[in-house]
């Protein structure tokens, strides 16, 4: 196949998946790859595999300050047509490239890209995480609350409406111009059929085994770990606030490894470990190889991230041999199984608690959690049997414009 490939995403699990079935599509078809000059083009790069890398400039708007700041909605509302006028372009080009197929991921100012309502070719989106009214994450930051003055004015703002009402004109008619949605997980497929009425098939994700694998020399230490982006919704409160609950003589170390941090964030979560008397270390910017050095030091992993619609981070950890607490939401109960390769609690402090302070002081039930662990990833969760699924959708949505074309 002759595959357009589109992607507007940052450094993170979907750029991560975009790179790992780019490199093993590569060896049976054309893939041409179509982006935006603002994604993340150095992590997990791609360039170096694909036949051609073709960028698009886009420049945002620039943002007023206070007391101006209410503009910038019109501001974001001109980005979204320009993006439209952009997506078109790139529609244009796709459609004279004799392509078999489209596969398209995440734009992250409109997550479905604006460029799917154009493209004449059978197309295919994978849904990173869903979109849509409905789907909402409700989380609370004392550095962020609003007053009930500036709510009321919100829900009456014009320029925030019309904003609203122009992106969810690019998602709807993007949704309904798309061929076939894959959904990360049965919680994202569900999530999409409640918003939009679509049936989105599930392709699961993957993890690489030797990339992330057990360490046998590396000893474990009194450390927990949680890896993901310092930003609100991965939930980095709630297992600061958990290990605060442990008894100090048994309290372990926290250790947070992200890729990017959001500067209000991090004064937040380090403020949250000095009040809770937690240890907490924040590690950015770590390579493959100081990850999986992380994750065999942990005695266990936590993940608490706000209604996550999958996650590697579970499977990365299973991977390296390391057990897994996990919040019973979102996407997680799909990877962690229970009592099997790790606990899964509900989001409370006390509950999160108990189950990481269970796995610390039973060594033995810890380490056979991970055993499991690794075996289970091995059997269900390669790149290899993801991308074999990815590529058996791409093959069955291509066929139509074969058929179409008489060949």
């Amino acid at each position: 196949m002759k595959i357009a490939l589109f992607h507007n995403v940052g450094s993170g699990g979907a750029k991560r998946a975009i790179f790992e079935w780019t490199k093993r599509l590569v060896a049976n078809h054309q893939v041409d790859v179509f982006t935006l000059n603002r994604a993340d083009h150095a992590f997990c790069d791609i360039r170096p595999l694909v036949h051609k890398h073709i960028l698009f400039d886009f420049s945002p708007q620039k943002h007023f300050n206070s007391p101006l700041g209410r503009l910038n909605q019109l501001q974001r509302w001109r980005d979204l047509g320009e993006l439209t006028r952009i997506g078109q372009n790139i529609a244009r080009e796709i459609n004279r490239g004799d392509y078999d197929v489209v596969f398209a991921n995440t734009c992250v100012y409109t997550f479905i890209p604006a460029l799917l309502q154009f493209v004449e070719i059978p197309s295919v989106y994978y849904l990173h995480e869903p979109f849509g009214k409905r789907f909402t994450r409700s989380i609370q930051r004392p550095y962020s609350q609003n007053s009930p003055l500036r709510e009321t004015v919100n829900r009456f703002d014009p320029l925030i409406h019309l904003y609203n009402q122009r992106l969810d004109a690019i998602q709807n008619k993007s949704v309904r111009r798309t061929n076939r949605l894959l959904a990360n997980s049965q919680f994202t497929q569900a999530e999409m059929q409640s918003s939009f009425g679509v049936t989105s098939p599930v392709s699961h994700l993957g993890v690489s085994t030797d990339s992330f694998q057990p360490m046998e020399k590396v000893a474990k230490e009194n450390q927990v770990l949680s890896v993901g982006e310092l930003s609100p919704r991965k939930g980095f409160d709630l297992i600061v606030t958990s290990i605060g609950q442990i008894p100090e003589r048994e309290r372990p170390q926290l250790r947070i490894v992200s890729n990017s941090v959001i500067p209000v964030e991090r004064t937040f979560i380090e403020n949250l470990a000095e009040q809770q008397g937690v240890d907490l270390q924040l590690l950015v910017g770590l390579d493959v190889n100081e990850l999986r050095l992380e994750y065999n030091k942990a005695r266990l992993c936590a993940y608490a991230p706000v209604m996550e619609p999958f996650g590697l981070v579970p499977l990365e950890a299973m991977a390296c041999g390391t057990p897994v607490v996990g919040v019973r939401e979102g996407g997680v109960p799909e990877s962690v199984v229970h009592e099997q390769t790790g606990l899964l609690v509900e989001r409370n402090p006390s509950q999160f608690a108990q189950a990481i302070q269970s796995l610390m002081s039973r060594p033995n039930i810890a380490a056979e959690y991970g055993r499991n662990g690794r075996e289970y990833v091995l059997s269900n969760w390669t790149w290899d049997q993801s991308v074999s699924c990815l590529e058996k959708n791409l093959i069955q949505v291509s066929s139509k414009n074969r058929n179409h074309r008489g060949t």
